[in-house]
């Protein structure tokens, strides 16, 4: 899989955008006070506590780095507040994070090959992140991961600031999601990171709709927003008959992207798929993918199963496939299988999800790489003569309290 997420080369500080981002945020806030007052409002949120223990073969990069075995601690905090007066709504989400990991020394050195382990503003048009402290193996921060303010009309949706979005028809890679899309290993995907833009939807009489997004990025090394770094993309998401379909026209990170996309039922099956044509100044890139899901009731227990194929449009095709079986009313388990044809490797996630009470949810995972060093899930390789990005086991627990 090509790699996604915060590898990049380190940069210096934005030099422009804080007046600017001082700005709008005190507009949209004054527009949320004045939406607030005597408005109902909603405020909620969660605490969530994960750890992640990992063990490494002999032939491991991080095994070098950081021994045997490593043990690595998250926390979040979320608040989410909205509120709505007529037509206008607003929508703020904070969030206070802390990461306690044995890689974060080694970040500034190995930068292109370890993940930064918090989100970062770098990219996005405000910097609505503030690191609060950074030690050796210790990093807090806090954010805001929503803040938008919008308008829905009888067929017009309008909303500007951070916010989430997803397109596409992918249930585990998603190349028409051009907005911060999840890894397809990751376990918690309860909360897609936002990012700033401008968000319309035009819903049509028969049913059809028209979404544009206009999402500002800015230059890691100059910080000015760039056409170049952001993305302005259209979609039209129709009905034909019992089929449903999209086609999509971007500008994205200065490359021409044009996909089309569908869904239908197939004898109680659901078919999906997308094909997505990425143009850019040195190459045409083609990336497909098409999955089935089923579900069923098997001896009084709910169960749904899908199975996926994804060509990158490089030189990797993949296959990937999960089983849920809701074992009881408050157990989900679910196997999922990730594999690189190609390479003939992958990566087995048992999953399962346990409601401990009404508010309160446990989620583990145990992941188990399958291939030899070289190969992606083995290990691909690190650039340094015969050690590679490897792991042998990993254990992902992790306890949410809703309120």
């Amino acid at each position: 899989m090509r790699p996604r997420g915060n590898c990049e080369p380190a940069k210096p500080p934005k030099q422009s955008g804080g007046r600017l981002t001082s700005l709008v945020m005190t507009f949209v806030f004054a527009a949320a006070v004045a939406l607030a007052d005597d408005s109902p409002f909603e405020l909620g949120g969660h605490t969530k506590f994960r750890i992640l223990g990992q063990s490494y073969p002999d032939d491991s990069l991080f095994r070098d780095l950081a021994g045997a075995t490593s043990l690595d601690a998250a926390g979040e905090v979320r608040l989410n507040f909205s509120t709505k007066r007529q037509q206008w709504s607003f929508f703020a989400d904070y969030q206070l994070l802390g990461l306690h990991s044995e890689f974060l020394p080694l970040v500034a050195s190995y930068r292109e090959i370890l993940p930064a382990g918090l989100p970062n503003d770098d990219r996005r048009l405000f910097d609505l992140t503030k690191v609060l402290h950074d030690g050796s193996d210790t990093t807090i921060a806090h954010r805001l991961d929503r803040f938008w303010i919008g308008y829905t009309g009888e067929k017009a949706v309008l909303r500007f600031g951070r916010q989430a979005l997803s397109w596409g028809n992918g249930l585990f890679f998603s190349p028409m999601d051009l907005v911060n899309p999840f890894d397809p290993t990751t376990i918690d995907t309860e909360y897609k990171s936002g990012d700033d833009m401008l968000y319309l939807q035009y819903l049509r009489d028969s049913g059809d709709d028209w979404q544009a997004a206009v999402v500002f990025r800015r230059d890691l090394l100059s910080g000015d927003v760039d056409s170049d770094q952001s993305t302005v993309a259209l979609k039209y998401h129709g009905f034909a008959g019992e089929q449903e379909y999209d086609v999509l026209v971007a500008d994205s990170y200065g490359d021409t992207v044009i996909g089309v996309g569908g869904a239908r039922s197939i004898g109680g099956a659901i078919w999906r798929g997308d094909v997505v044509v990425t143009d850019s100044s040195t190459d045409t890139v083609v990336e497909v993918v098409t999955n089935l899901s089923y579900s069923w009731v098997w001896s009084g227990k709910n169960v749904s199963t899908g199975i996926e194929y994804y060509h990158d449009g490089v030189d990797s095709n993949y296959v990937a496939a999960s089983l849920m079986i809701e074992l009881s009313p408050l157990w989900m388990m679910t196997p999922t299988l990730i594999s690189n044809v190609d390479d003939q490797s992958a990566l087995l996630q048992l999953v399962n999800q346990y409601s401990l009470s009404d508010n309160m949810t446990f989620l583990g995972s145990l992941n188990i790489p399958l291939g030899e060093s070289g190969t992606e899930f083995g290990g691909p390789g690190s650039g340094v003569p015969d050690r590679y990005l490897s792991f042998d086991l990993a254990v992902f627990a992790q306890l949410a309290w809703y309120f």
